[in-house]
């Protein structure tokens, strides 16, 4: 872990070396934000800020608002600004306006840092309005500002051994939700060609109900929600599916769940019940042996844009349209192959055309492999998409290592 640490902190002194900043700066008000997760990870914090000053052997202080945090703020096992340090009570009498109270924070922070005034790196994602206000008043005070967040984005590619267990811990939940899926599933009947279960018609809202309370015994959460869709609705790749409809017969579901822990996880299966239509049988083919071709080439050193490159000229070969064949299709193969995954759903490394260093894969990095072919027509339409959350090593891992059997009867 104390290498993992001494890699972080030579990674933030190159990037404030390249950025010429006396320090980098995370100022971040309450509520959701990476940045400030990849820094005080696992604490729950409310408002804090994070000063990295530039020079060999310094590292990050956490400056945290309120004593009834000194807890949690301690366990980041980093050095601490307390709210004495900071002088939170001077300006929270002095300066209550909230642009005011935050340039006086920041400034003090700095100071008691050993930082002077110059050129700051800055992260963190304070309301626009907040942050301008801040920024203003600290420019004439002496201080410049340069943002930071793409060099942390390439730091934070490169997941640790601490980071990386978490994933894995909600990997496997999501293997387990996704699981539970299939069972449901595979116990259900038909009448009149739609599924029941225990006297009760299957709808994606059962399905959703049972996958929230998966994911709330192992205290998990769905900020950015999930994605249940059956039929014409999963030929819309991220339709959530509406909770409502009743699932049937022959009909393809798409189930794509990517819950966040202290990271988050991402994964998709793709069930039908009964005999598949067989279009659908076919696509699911061509679906799987493009997800075996990318599982092959997802290798350090690749770049990610060359495996979508792949994947496309495998589905065209075989009649589908793609983004390179009929830009902008709604029908095919409509998306990107992949994305990483940390303490944001969709981070690096890109799988974009001109994403340049930031699509190259790297050993430590944790992305995803999800071909898909969508029909989004209402009536006969169907979703297939087939997705692996990847940890690449000198030997690849597969963190949801799950069956990819299109029936679900075949889970069990």
């Amino acid at each position: 872990m104390n290498g993992d640490r001494d890699r972080r902190n030579a990674g933030f002194q190159a990037l404030l070396g390249a950025l010429e900043a006396r320090a980098l700066v995370l100022l971040s008000a309450a509520g959701d934000d990476p940045e400030r997760s990849f820094f005080v990870h696992p604490a729950k914090l409310g408002e804090a800020l994070v000063v990295v000053p530039a020079g060999t052997g310094r590292s990050p202080r956490l400056g945290y608002l309120t004593p009834m945090e000194r807890d949690e703020a301690a366990a980041t096992g980093l050095e601490l600004l307390s709210p004495d340090d900071l002088d939170v009570a001077r300006w929270s009498r002095d300066s209550p306006q909230p642009g005011a109270f935050h340039a006086n924070l920041l400034a003090q922070a700095l100071q008691r840092s050993g930082v002077a005034p110059g050129r700051i790196a800055l992260a963190g994602r304070l309301p626009f309005g907040l942050a301008h206000e801040v920024l203003e008043r600290l420019g004439s005070e002496g201080w410049s500002f340069v943002s930071a967040s793409a060099g942390l984005l390439a730091i934070r590619k490169r997941k640790t051994a601490g980071e990386l267990a978490e994933i894995r811990r909600v990997a496997g939940v999501t293997c387990e939700a996704i699981r539970w899926v299939a069972g449901c599933l595979a116990g259900a009947t038909v009448r009149d060609r739609e599924l029941w279960r225990e006297g009760e018609a299957l709808s994606v809202g059962r399905l959703k109900a049972g996958i929230a309370a998966v994911f709330a015994a192992a205290g998990l959460e769905q900020p950015r929600g999930n994605i249940v869709a059956p039929g014409g609705e999963g030929g819309v790749p991220h339709s959530s599916g509406s909770p409502e409809r009743v699932l049937r017969d022959g009909e393809t579901l798409v189930v794509d769940l990517f819950p966040r822990g202290g990271l988050f996880a991402d994964c998709t299966r793709t069930f039908c019940f009964g005999e598949p239509p067989p279009r659908v049988a076919a696509a699911f083919a061509a679906v799987h042996e493009a997800l075996q071709q990318a599982h092959a080439a997802a290798r350090p050193g690749a770049r990610g844009w060359d495996l979508q490159v792949a994947v496309c000229e495998a589905f065209t070969a075989r009649g589908y349209a793609t983004p390179l064949s009929e830009p902008g299709t709604l029908q095919g193969y409509v998306h990107g192959l992949g994305h990483g995954v940390g303490f944001e759903l969709h981070e690096s490394p890109s799988f974009k055309r001109h994403a340049e260093e930031e699509g190259r894969l790297e050993i430590g990095d944790v992305l995803t492999l999800e071909p898909g072919l969508y029909d989004p027509d209402p009536a006969t339409g169907f979703g297939i998409r087939l997705e692996d959350l990847v940890h690449l090593d000198e030997a690849p891992e597969n963190l949801t290592p799950l069956p990819y059997d299109l029936d679900p009867r075949a889970w069990v």
